[in-house]
C-alpha cells in the first residue's frame, strides 16, 4: 500500500463511512457528508492527486476562490481533517500525511458577525402565527415554542419522545438531554411551552413516541417522527410571513438574549444552552455590542439640509 490513500473508490467510501461514524450530532454527519463529498468529486477532477497538506490546502484555495464564507470553510476543512485522522488510525494513510492534512490552517473570519435575535414582540408574534384551531398549527406552535421556549436545536426537537417531559423540583423539564459533541443538559420547560406541547399531542392523539410528527398540505399526520430540515422550513416560512430572513437557530439565540434581557446569569443560560464555552454563550446573546443602544447614536450631531 502506497503512502497516500489508496485511490480506489472502495477505499475511499470506507474512510467516510469511518469519518461520518465518528460524529455523534446527526445535523453535523449532514454537513460532513457534503463537505466529503464535495471533496471527493473535487479531487476527482484533478486526476486524484495523493491525499497529502497539499491536495488539501489546493481544495481549499478552491473553495476561497468560489466565494465560500471563513466558516464554511473551517467547517469542510474540519470533515477532511477527521477524514484523514480516521485513515490513518485504520492504515489506510500514512501518520506523517495525517498530520501534513491535519495543520493546514483554516481562514481566519475577521471581525464578529451580527447573530439574527427577534424582539420579545417578534418572537410573540411568531409565536401566534400558527393557526391555533388547526391540528398543523398546534403542531407548528409546539415545534416553535420548544426553539424560542427552550432554546433546542431543530434537532433535539424532532428527537424528542414524549417519556422525555419528566418533572422535577415541582416543574416540567427536558432531563439528560444530549446535545451537541454529547454533552448532556436538563432544559427547564416554561409552563406556557408544557401547554403548547398538550394541546398538539391531544389533539393529535400522541401519547408515545416522538412529539412532533410529518404531516401533509391537508394537516393529516403522515409519519412517526419529524424531520429537522422540515423544522426549518417552518421556521423560514412563518418567519417570512412577518418579513423576517429566519433560521431555526435563530429562535435559540432568541431565547438566550431574551433570556439575558429579563434578568437571567449568564451561567444559567450557558447550562440551558449546554454550551461548554461561557465565550460562545456571549456571541448568542451578542453582548460585546449593543445594537439596540449604539455608543454612535449619542454624537449628537444630526442631519441638515
Amino acid at each position: 500500500m502506497s503512502a497516500a490513500l489508496v485511490p480506489v473508490a472502495a477505499a475511499w467510501s470506507a474512510v467516510r463511512r469511518l469519518a461520518l461514524d465518528a460524529v455523534a450530532s446527526p445535523l453535523t454527519r449532514t454537513m460532513y457528508a457534503k463537505a466529503l463529498d464535495d471533496f471527493f468529486a473535487w479531487w476527482q477532477g484533478q486526476g486524484r492527486p495523493p491525499f497529502a497538506r497539499a491536495a488539501v490546502q489546493a481544495h481549499r484555495a478552491w473553495l476561497e476562490e468560489r466565494g465560500y464564507s471563513p466558516s464554511t470553510v473551517n467547517q469542510r476543512l474540519a470533515a477532511i481533517r477527521k477524514l484523514a485522522r480516521e485513515a490513518a488510525l485504520n492504515g489506510l494513510l500514512a501518520p506523517e500525511l495525517a498530520a501534513g492534512v491535519d495543520q493546514v490552517p483554516g481562514p481566519k473570519q475577521r471581525g464578529a458577525r451580527t447573530g439574527n435575535w427577534l424582539t420579545r414582540e417578534q418572537a410573540q408574534a411568531l409565536l401566534n402565527l400558527p393557526a391555533a384551531g388547526a391540528l398543523k398549527g398546534k403542531r407548528d406552535r409546539a415545534a416553535l415554542a420548544l426553539l424560542i421556549g427552550c432554546a433546542l436545536r431543530r434537532s433535539e426537537a424532532v428527537g424528542l419522545n414524549v417519556t422525555d417531559l419528566q418533572q422535577r423540583e415541582g416543574r416540567w423539564v427536558l432531563p439528560d438531554l444530549r446535545g451537541k459533541h454529547g454533552r448532556i443538559r436538563t432544559v427547564p420547560v416554561p409552563a406556557w411551552v408544557k401547554t403548547a406541547l398538550d394541546e398538539w399531542t391531544a389533539a393529535a392523539g400522541i401519547t408515545e413516541g416522538r412529539i412532533l410528527r410529518s404531516m401533509n398540505r391537508h394537516g393529516a399526520i403522515t409519519g412517526e417522527s419529524l424531520s429537522a430540515q422540515a423544522v426549518h422550513a417552518l421556521v423560514r416560512a412563518y418567519g417570512a410571513r412577518l418579513g423576517l430572513k429566519l433560521q431555526a437557530h435563530d429562535a435559540r439565540r432568541t431565547c438566550a438574549k431574551l433570556c439575558r434581557a429579563a434578568g437571567g446569569e449568564l451561567e444559567q443560560i450557558q447550562l440551558l444552552l449546554g454550551h461548554a464555552s461561557v465565550q460562545t454563550t456571549e456571541r448568542y446573546l451578542g453582548t460585546r455590542q449593543n445594537l439596540a443602544e449604539a455608543p454612535n447614536d449619542r454624537l449628537g450631531l444630526r442631519w441638515e439640509e
